[in-house]
C-alpha cells in the first residue's frame, strides 16, 4: 500500500516534467522518474508511457515551449499489485483521469546551457503553477533536456489523510527529454 501511495507521487512528478513545440519526444531515450519517501526509505517509479514535444531555440530561449503528456496508468514500481493500488481514486484515479499534463507558460535562461521553465502542471483534476531548472545539451542528433521538480502530494489530492504518518508529502519528479537537436 505504501509503495501504491509512492507511485501515485511519482505519476504527480512525472507530469511536471517538459514539452510542447514542433520537435516530438523520444519517448524510447527519454524517462521520467517520482521519487517519494516512504517510512524514510527513498522509493522510486518510472512512469512508462508519456509523449510531448519541445520547441527549443538557443537563439532565443524565451521563445521556447514545451508540452508533456503522462499516461498516470503507466507508473511502474516495481510490483503490479501497488501498481494497480495508485491507479484508484484515492491516488491517481486513472479511470477519471489518465493524463497529467505539463505546459510550459515561460522559459527563461539561466546561462551555460541552463533554464527555468514555468508552466502548469495538472494532474487528478487539479492544476498548480510550477517551476524546474533544466539543462539542455546536444549529443549528436539529439537534444536532451534533464531536470527535477519538487511536487507535493496534497497539493494534488494524491493519497489520503492515512499516508500523511507514512508517506512524505515532497516528491521529486526527475526528467530526462530528448527530441531531435534539428
Amino acid at each position: 500500500m505504501i509503495r501504491r501511495a509512492l507511485a501515485a507521487s511519482v505519476l504527480l512528478v512525472g507530469t511536471v516534467v517538459f514539452a510542447a513545440g514542433s520537435l516530438p519526444v523520444d519517448a524510447g531515450k527519454s524517462r521520467i522518474t517520482a521519487t517519494f519517501t516512504q517510512m524514510n526509505v527513498p522509493v522510486d517509479g518510472r512512469f512508462q508511457r508519456f509523449n510531448g514535444s519541445v520547441n527549443y531555440d538557443p537563439a532565443n530561449v524565451a521563445a521556447s515551449s514545451a508540452e508533456l503528456g503522462i499516461d498516470t496508468a503507466s507508473f511502474d514500481i516495481g510490483d503490479e499489485e501497488y501498481n494497480a493500488e495508485v491507479r484508484k481514486q484515492e491516488w491517481f484515479d486513472s479511470k477519471a483521469h489518465p493524463t497529467a499534463t505539463f505546459r510550459s507558460s515561460a522559459i527563461r535562461s539561466l546561462g551555460a546551457n541552463r533554464f527555468e521553465a514555468t508552466g502548469t502542471l495538472s494532474l487528478k483534476g487539479k492544476t498548480q503553477t510550477v517551476k524546474a531548472p533544466v539543462s539542455v545539451k546536444t549529443e549528436g542528433a539529439s537534444r536532451r533536456f534533464e531536470g527535477e521538480l519538487p511536487i507535493s502530494r496534497a497539493a494534488f489530492g494524491l493519497g489520503d489523510a492515512e499516508w500523511n504518518e507514512v508517506l512524505e508529502d515532497k516528491v521529486l519528479v526527475k526528467f530526462v527529454i530528448v527530441v531531435p537537436a534539428s
